[in-house]
């Protein structure tokens, strides 16, 4: 069947997807969701349908395209194309194998990465192979070959260096901005680290809205490359850089329900790694109540996980479980976290001292882990970068590096209306939610807003008086603040016994 090319001017963002007429579909006897080739001279493209049920959207004898259609054909309003009915991919077969409970193999699962990179699959079809490595988890080989197809298909990062540094933290604690702290400390001590990291999705802040306040995190991987090689480091968004690009397609669709299937996690942290060519890694595993990882005992078996699979990709996987009862740091909210953190890497009192020292101790263990310390020496070769100004002298090289300039962190510009949020009576504070401190910091503006946020002024085991400055909210207007003070009350954040 020949068709008209109507250009729908919408994005899907990765799915290829036409649209056509009722009448039309009924003719070649296809239904939403069936595949159809395209075909433009020599070009041909399998794309997923959706059906308009009148002409006003998409009328007999016309083809509605999204963009990325359009971009992979080269087509524009009012073309002639040719259509013939498509085969479902076989990675669909694949998907129902493991819905079933099967173990799937290695042409298969990386058939179905193949099908995930070159947007073949609907989110839909997507959702179903999330939901089936949920319900049943890959084992240990399954979980290694995903990972490497994961990294196989999408770009990385070679360097002629050994050994190459990185480090992770699963997340969940409001704060936790260690990365921007550990990145200069490894590098100024001759180490590589070529960190990329995340935008946020639930949380007030991901270290790349962070250190976007300071400098371009958008970086091409040719520059990366070169800034690492000057500079020994760098702090760059991963979304940017195509690593491992069916990572982002499938956290996409877990989002929704908030499905964190464990080997999936485990090949999300693991394929980034070795997109970059990391060879030795520290992971951060924060445990404790309102944390992604809720007990010790689920830290521990993670923990496992993560150095079993390390072991496989010959990557050196060092594992700690921490704290993570209560937000880390002061800042929560990205100008907030970076005021924080070069406070810190300045030497400045008013660093809060619990990111400070957590910091310090992984640097310390990845300093150990490159051989620049000794066993139980890296602490202290940590702090001793950290008070000399190394540190700080080496994330202004790394800011300058990626387009930014050196920043005053009392010059970093903050939302203009604020509000204290006081302690309701006298006591101990007992607990601080990470998920309401993180909720709040969301509702006030952060990350959008990079000004907005909360700021500590108190943490768990501190003394309260009644009426005592909790923290202070920072709102980009007192509307948005009115609907945060009402956002408190429903949340109740902290605990004062």
């Amino acid at each position: 069947m020949k068709l008209k090319v109507k250009d729908l001017d919408i994005s899907t963002g990765g799915p290829l997807i036409a649209i056509l007429n009722w009448k039309d579909s009924s003719e070649l006897d296809l239904h939403y969701l069936d595949r159809i080739k395209i075909i433009k001279g020599k070009k041909i493209e399998t794309v997923t349908i959706d059906i308009a049920q009148s002409k006003k959207m998409v009328s007999s004898g016309r083809i509605g395209l999204f963009e990325e259609v359009l971009q992979s054909l080269n087509l524009k309003d009012g073309d002639i194309i040719k259509i013939i009915p498509a085969r479902k991919p076989t990675s669909i077969d694949y998907i129902k194998k493991k819905l079933d409970g099967f173990k799937l193999d290695k042409k298969e699962i990386e058939q179905i990465v193949w099908d995930i990179v070159n947007n073949k699959l609907s989110d839909i079809e997507l959702t179903y192979f999330v939901a089936a490595c949920y319900a049943n988890e890959l084992d240990l080989e399954e979980t290694t070959i995903l990972t490497n197809a994961m990294a196989k298909y999408g770009n990385t990062l070679k360097l002629k260096r050994y050994p190459i540094m990185d480090k992770h933290s699963v997340g969940g604690v409001a704060g936790n901005r260690t990365t921007m702290i550990i990145v200069p400390i490894i590098a100024a001590a001759g180490l590589t680290i070529p960190k990329t990291s995340s935008r946020s999705i639930t949380s007030p802040a991901g270290t790349a809205d962070t250190v976007e306040v300071l400098t371009n995190v958008n970086i091409s991987i040719n520059k990366m490359k070169r800034i690492v090689e000057k500079t020994n480091g760098c702090l760059v968004w991963g979304g940017g850089l195509d690593l491992a690009p069916a990572d982002d397609k499938i956290i996409k669709v877990e989002k929704p329900l908030a499905i964190d299937a464990k080997s999936q996690l485990l090949a999300s942290v693991m394929a980034k790694k070795a997109s970059v060519s990391a060879t030795h890694l520290l992971v951060d595993i924060p445990s404790g109540k309102g944390s992604k990882i809720s007990s010790k005992e689920k830290a521990r078996k993670l923990k496992g996980d993560f150095i079993s699979l390390g072991k496989e990709l010959r990557i050196k996987v060092r594992v700690i479980i921490t704290d993570g009862k209560e937000p880390i740091g002061n800042g929560i909210g990205p100008a907030l976290e970076a005021r924080d953190v070069l406070w810190i890497l300045g030497n400045d009192k008013r660093g809060p001292k619990d990111l400070r020292m957590k910091a310090l101790k992984m640097a310390g263990l990845m300093l150990e882990m490159g051989g620049k310390a000794g066993k139980g020496n890296g602490f202290k070769l940590a702090l001793d970068i950290l008070k000399s100004g190394k540190a700080y002298k080496k994330i202004v090289e790394i800011i300058k590096a990626q387009g930014g300039r050196e920043v005053d962190p009392d010059g970093i510009e903050l939302a203009p209306v604020t509000y204290d949020y006081s302690a309701y009576k006298d006591g101990v504070i007992k607990e601080i939610s990470n998920r309401a401190i993180s909720k709040t910091a969301r509702v006030a503006g952060a990350p959008q807003d990079k000004g907005a946020g909360i700021y500590l002024r108190k943490h768990v085991g501190d003394k309260v008086k009644k009426g005592e400055a909790l923290f202070t909210i920072y709102a980009p207007n007192k509307d948005k603040l009115d609907y945060v003070k009402d956002v408190i009350k429903a949340v109740d954040g902290v605990v004062i016994r």
